[in-house]
């Protein structure tokens, strides 16, 4: 049956993509969390984060939670149920085709010199200023972005749904969506701190298991995983984030391109320039990657039904 709800859930994302945000979980995620970090800002250090590691901790029970008991009573009622709603839950812990939509989006108005309504749709996918970017920095970041997304919206939630079924799919989709609002320096420096090192830690694998199905993405693809490998050995220690890098070296490494963030960090080498056509080949490597992980995911799927039966 679970292998059922992902399969569903991958036609669902392959056929439909993102759901309207009424009735799409990760939106109530957000709101709801929205809601309840004005309660932890603005107060002292020691309270903001003491309140910001419960508001994860709950936030993430309660989702995950919500998630299991549903399921578990609608498996004891219809299996027809429990299998629509499994994979409808089970979507909304991860994406693919909005992200490649977004990043085709850009590539188009790169294309055809549309830097400014560019720069505009960049802001969907990175959370950097894009308001003074060059083409080639705008390629760069969407490049980063579909790199990095690889693990975060589709490798890492099927890793934990393998570990901890649907459940514990919505409790990861959960942190990560507090990292991206609140796991950053500044006014929420002490409120996202432990969200922010929760989801270093549950990336650990998913990111370095990523950076590994990207480097066989550009064996298959032809380009030769050698350049994808030494990529990752050579530059997956230059971000801040210990997870990030990962991805992002392999993809600079495969494409033979040099990915930047102003004042962050920059990974590869220059050998190829970057031009709109680098997203298209990005995104290639990421569906070949994300192809491969479902592979590994219905024949471990396919594999624990054998060995239980």
């Amino acid at each position: 049956m679970e292998i059922a709800v992902l399969a569903l859930a991958l036609a669902i994302d392959l056929s439909v993509g993102e759901f309207p945000n009424p009735v799409h979980p990760v939106v109530w995620m957000g709101k709801l969390a929205l809601l309840l970090e004005k309660i932890g800002t603005g107060k002292r250090p020691l309270f903001q984060f003491v309140y910001g590691t419960v508001l994860t901790l709950f936030l993430a029970g309660l989702f995950a939670s919500a998630a299991f008991f549903l399921l578990s009573w609608l498996n004891g009622i219809s299996l027809i149920a429990y299998l629509i709603t499994g994979a409808f839950v089970l979507k909304s812990a991860f994406s693919l085709k909005a992200l490649h939509l977004a990043a085709v989006r850009i590539k188009i108005l790169l294309a055809q010199d549309k830097l400014t309504q560019a720069r505009f749709e960049l802001r969907s996918l990175v959370s950097r200023d894009t308001k003074d970017m060059s083409t080639s920095l705008a390629v760069s970041a969407t490049v980063e972005s579909v790199a990095e997304n690889i693990c975060d919206s589709f490798v890492a939630p099927l890793f934990y749904f393998l570990i901890f079924g649907i459940p514990g799919a919505i409790g990861y989709r959960v942190i990560n969506t507090l990292d991206a609002m609140i796991g950053y320096h500044g006014k929420y420096e002490y409120l996202g701190k432990f969200a922010a090192h929760l989801d270093d830690f549950l990336n650990l694998i998913p990111a370095r298991l990523s950076a590994l199905l990207l480097v066989l993405a550009s064996l298959l693809s032809g380009r030769g995983a050698r350049g994808a490998w030494c990529g990752v050995v050579e530059n997956h220690a230059r971000t801040e984030s210990p997870n990030a890098g990962w991805s992002m070296s392999a993809v600079a490494g495969a494409l033979g391109i040099q990915l930047e963030k102003p004042g962050h960090y920059r990974l590869g080498h220059p050998d190829v320039p970057l031009v709109p056509e680098t997203i298209d080949a990005s995104l290639t490597l990421m569906s070949i990657a994300a192809a491969a992980w479902v592979i590994i995911c219905f024949a471990a799927g396919g594999l624990y039904f054998a060995l239980t039966t």
